[in-house]
């Protein structure tokens, strides 16, 4: 009876209910560990269950959430040159993306970043990250490209963590500086559902209900990120990347068939 009551409650259906719970575990788990990541893998473990754009409302109020419990490690830890820079020109950017999405449809626009976040994850793997990336006029081209692609694909998030990848910085800082990075930017998110209408009722139901296994999937992945670990830090993140992005094209892929 009380199952029955939270599905309807919800809106969900067992299945989706249980794999909602187990895939927000995982990317909080993934989140707590590796600064991003959590929007990512709820889009990409969910979608076909629920459409993208209720998924997107959920998405920010967990990441409000997980921002919030990493928040103070991450300030004091951050590059905070990268992470506001990165913030304020992915803020310029963001309206130049949704502009965009008028005359670019959002398939071809996603899996042309998604191709783009692919190979150049696959360079740095390769130790070939582009010089340009380590001076001023590259870090905010990267802010403005992650607000472009925020609003024309919804992956401002991976841009800026290939941005930071690439800097020779130890793994703390650069962790620290992509979540901070996701921090700032909560509140362009929120005015942007806001303004879009997108932030209702439902979506609250659905953040409250996970919040707890935000709390318990982030927490536990900020104590796995021991100093015994830091060193796989960058290439784990890079295949998350490579990962993201593949799920992310074949659900593309999926989707058109």
């Amino acid at each position: 009876m009380m199952l029955a009551s939270l599905q309807n409650h919800l809106a969900l259906s067992t299945t989706a209910l249980a794999l909602a719970v187990s895939v927000v575990l995982l990317a909080s788990l993934v989140r707590g560990f590796a600064g991003f990541g959590l929007s990512a893998l709820i889009m990409a473990g969910l979608t076909l269950l629920i459409p993208p754009v209720s998924l997107i409302p959920l998405c920010f109020m967990l990441e409000l959430l997980a921002g919030v419990l990493m928040a103070r490690g991450s300030f004091a830890n951050a590059d905070r040159k990268i992470s506001w820079s990165l913030a304020l020109f992915s803020t310029i950017g963001l309206p130049i993306g949704l502009l965009a999405t008028i005359n670019i449809p959002t398939t071809i626009s996603r899996t042309i970043a998604l191709i783009l976040i692919l190979f150049l994850a696959l360079m740095q793997l390769r130790k070939q990250a582009p010089g340009f990336l380590s001076t001023s006029a590259g870090l905010y081209s990267a802010g403005l490209a992650a607000g472009i692609s925020a609003g024309l694909a919804s992956v401002g998030g991976m841009v800026v963590a290939l941005y930071v990848l690439a800097q020779q910085a130890p793994a703390r800082q650069m962790r620290a500086s992509v979540a901070t990075y996701l921090f700032l930017t909560m509140f362009t998110s929120l005015i942007t559902l806001t303004l879009s209408g997108l932030l209702d009722l439902l979506a609250v139901k659905r953040a409250l209900f996970l919040a707890p296994v935000v709390i318990v999937g982030v927490t536990v992945g900020s104590w796995l990120f021991k100093p015994g670990l830091e060193q796989i830090y960058k290439r784990f993140c890079l295949g998350l990347l490579i990962g993201l992005a593949l799920m992310g094209l074949v659900l593309l892929a999926v989707q058109r068939l």
